[in-house]
């Protein structure tokens, strides 16, 4: 207790560094909470339309029900084929209808009639789609066939470069804060070299000496990663209904409480490590 008293003393002695300390900290730490939710976004978005149905095949006017059954069961025999689902005309003006409920002139100008019927079809395998997309543009009764190959390829890539970035940053960012951290508290011990030099002389260990600046660079480690989470979180919120509405059905993070709690317990833990190492670094420099 008297190691935190001593810790909570030298901060206050010195606001300028301990704020300096602090945002460093709080930077790492933001980009870290930010990087960690586009990244659980973004493997949400890619299983959505993993799970999804990958192959739309719209028909023709002319096409009876029984063709377009045929025509599903020719696919289901092929083995590659998990699922299909049958969209008739009606069912694809109500989906219409609930995607512009906000705008009645998109609704007056559209009736069932003019919608095709479709069949949505989700594949066990990604590099099944071709051959299923195939299939359906061979039958005569199919107008149009829309497969989300690309997306899906595309949202892999992209959220590969942005992993590969996000980690690099991170890296970064939590070596400027190590070295920038240990400067400051090394600046500070060798502030207090007299008084250490007493305390030595009244037979304190070395031990008894460390421990309130290893106690300040966790300090510092826990502030500024308690900050940057609730930034990004403050941030996510702010974004929120911007997001859900550009992207309607496809799943974003869900910011429940046990994600959060989850999320800051993690960047606590990682702070504490930081914090220490810092500290522990300019301890074997100045207190050797």
């Amino acid at each position: 207790m008297r190691t935190i008293k001593t810790a909570w003393k030298h901060i206050r002695r010195s606001p300028y560094q301990a704020m300096a300390a602090i945002l460093i900290m709080m930077l790492t730490f933001l980009v870290i909470s930010i990087f960690s939710l586009i990244i659980i976004s973004s493997s949400q978005i890619i299983n959505y339309f993993e799970r999804s149905p990958k192959v739309t095949a719209f028909f023709k006017d002319e096409a009876k029900k029984e063709n377009i059954d045929a025509l599903a069961s020719a696919l289901k025999a092929t083995g590659k084929v998990s699922e299909v689902t049958y969209v008739s005309k009606e069912e694809a003006f109500r989906r219409y209808s609930n995607w512009n409920k906000d705008n009645p002139l998109l609704l007056d100008l559209v009736t069932a009639d003019v919608l095709p019927a479709s069949l949505e079809i989700s594949t066990y395998n990604i590099e099944d789609l071709d051959d299923v997309a195939k299939i359906l543009k061979e039958s005569s009764y199919v107008s149009e066939v829309v497969y989300l190959k690309d997306v899906v390829s595309t949202l892999i890539t992209w959220t590969s470069a942005i992993r590969k970035i996000g980690f690099a940053l991170i890296v970064i960012l939590a070596i400027v804060s190590v070295f920038v951290m240990t400067t400051i508290i090394g600046f500070k011990i060798s502030q207090k070299r007299e008084e250490i030099e007493i305390m030595r002389l009244l037979s304190a260990t070395n031990w008894y000496i460390r421990w309130p600046f290893l106690f300040e660079g966790i300090f510092y480690g826990i502030t500024g990663a308690f900050l940057g989470w609730l930034i990004a979180f403050g941030m996510t919120l702010y974004a929120r209904p911007y997001l859900i509405s550009f992207l309607r059905d496809i799943p974003i993070v869900t910011l429940t409480p046990t994600f959060l709690i989850a999320l800051l317990s993690i960047e606590i833990g990682l702070a504490v490590l930081l914090g220490a190492f810092a500290s522990f670094m300019a301890v074997l420099r100045y207190l050797k």
